[in-house]
């Protein structure tokens, strides 16, 4: 059965879970982690994005049969990378007040 893989990198846990065709959790997978205050930011290491979309996705059963997927984050967060992936500023959380004009910044 093929399925839809579904990962969210929320405030508080990555989370990822399949649902077959019937809309219905086949199986899934999370991270626990907890953002930190680093140089007056609100910050989750990348090192540590990696390590909990590795960790979530692991737990995920048949792993083969993934035909899609679709990926949702924090709201107000954002990671931005330049066109080598290179990431141009620490993780920016919910938590931080300046997410909305350094996002304007950034476009």
């Amino acid at each position: 059965m093929k399925t839809c893989l579904g990962i969210e990198l929320g405030s508080t846990r990555i989370k990822a879970v399949t649902v077959g065709g019937g809309f219905q959790p086949v199986s899934s997978g999370d991270y626990t982690w907890a953002s930190c205050y680093k140089s007056g930011v609100w910050t989750y290491p990348l090192e540590e994005v990696w390590k909990g979309l590795k960790t979530a996705l692991s737990q995920v059963e048949n792993r083969e049969n993934i035909a899609a997927m679709g990926v949702s984050a924090m709201m107000h967060g954002y990671l931005a990378f330049d066109k080598d992936w290179k990431l141009l500023t620490p993780f920016r959380t919910w938590q931080n007040t300046m997410t909305g004009p350094a996002a304007a910044e950034l476009t």
